[in-house]
């Protein structure tokens, strides 16, 4: 990826979730050497009679949240920042609902940084409105990531690969993250998506030929990023599964949208999506421009 003038994008509103995102999003933006675009949405103002002194104060009192929420969200990318050189900080204000908002502005960054839910969210079983759009609908790498996650800096890169063009771009950027870190990069490989393969397979050559696709899919990246050391493993059933297992191990996951099992019309498959919302580290989906 080159560098964007949008940088790196992160919704904002408040919640514990979107702060997690933002100290995240900082520690990506220096990394990356790219400014932090802090965005937030203010939904349109629906009124059932036309009381327009109402509306207006409606708007002034939003305003003002904004502000307060974007001061504050300013606040938390410098104390986020450590002892590196703060990010450039930009903000920004749209009159729209947060998903819409976000999934247009995501057309232009560098990478899109979210909370997993926002402001009124219940437990963290499900992906929030402004997730799911982005994993949906996004452009570019969209990151999500949990209020709880702890990240180990020294921790490995978790990526799936499975020989699809998803999974090549998700391959790509999950190198050049582990590089940036200077840590392991582990790549997983399932070579069934069944629970149980059934009896009589040839399980030796089907390991077999998993090792073979990985090696493959490796192979010229290995080549291009000397510095990152790659530990293979290759499963024999759901991929979703061994990566939110593995990812408490991890410092970041990163996988693609869709992968061997998706038709092409697919915004996101279901490995990309359960990952997504269950893994125990922050998580990129690599979603094409």
């Amino acid at each position: 990826m080159t560098t964007h003038p949008n940088g790196i994008l992160v919704g904002v509103d408040g919640s514990t979730d979107s702060e997690a995102a933002i100290r995240w999003a900082t520690r990506q933006a220096i990394l990356h050497e790219q400014p932090v675009v802090l965005l937030h949405a203010i939904p349109p103002v629906v009124v059932t009679w036309p009381v327009a002194y109402l509306e207006a104060s409606y708007l002034d009192s939003q305003e003002a949240a904004a502000a307060e929420v974007l001061a504050n969200a300013q606040k938390l990318v410098q104390s986020a920042s450590g002892d590196a050189a703060p990010p450039t900080v930009k903000t920004e204000v749209v009159h729209a609902g947060a998903p819409s908002a976000m999934v247009g502005a995501s057309r232009g960054a560098y990478m899109t940084v979210c909370g997993t839910r926002g402001l009124g969210a219940i437990g963290r079983a499900l992906l929030g409105s402004t997730s799911g759009g982005l994993l949906h609908h996004g452009h570019g790498p969209i990151a999500v990531v949990h209020a709880d996650d702890t990240v180990d800096d020294t921790a490995p890169v978790l990526v799936g690969v499975d020989g699809s063009p998803a999974s090549e771009d998700a391959t790509a950027l999950a190198f050049d993250e582990a590089s940036r870190r200077g840590v392991d990069l582990v790549a997983l490989h399932a070579w069934s998506d069944v629970v149980y393969p059934a009896l009589g397979m040839d399980w030796q050559g089907y390991e077999e030929e998993g090792r073979e696709v990985l090696a493959q899919r490796l192979a010229g990246w290995q080549e291009r990023y000397p510095d990152v050391r790659v530990q293979r493993r290759v499963v024999c059933d759901q991929p979703a599964r061994w990566l939110v297992d593995l990812s408490d191990q991890a410092q970041l996951v990163v996988l693609g949208s869709h992968g061997r099992g998706g038709f092409a019309g697919l915004v996101l498959g279901s490995v990309a999506s359960r990952v997504a919302q269950s893994a125990k580290a922050p998580t990129i989906v690599a979603r094409p421009r």
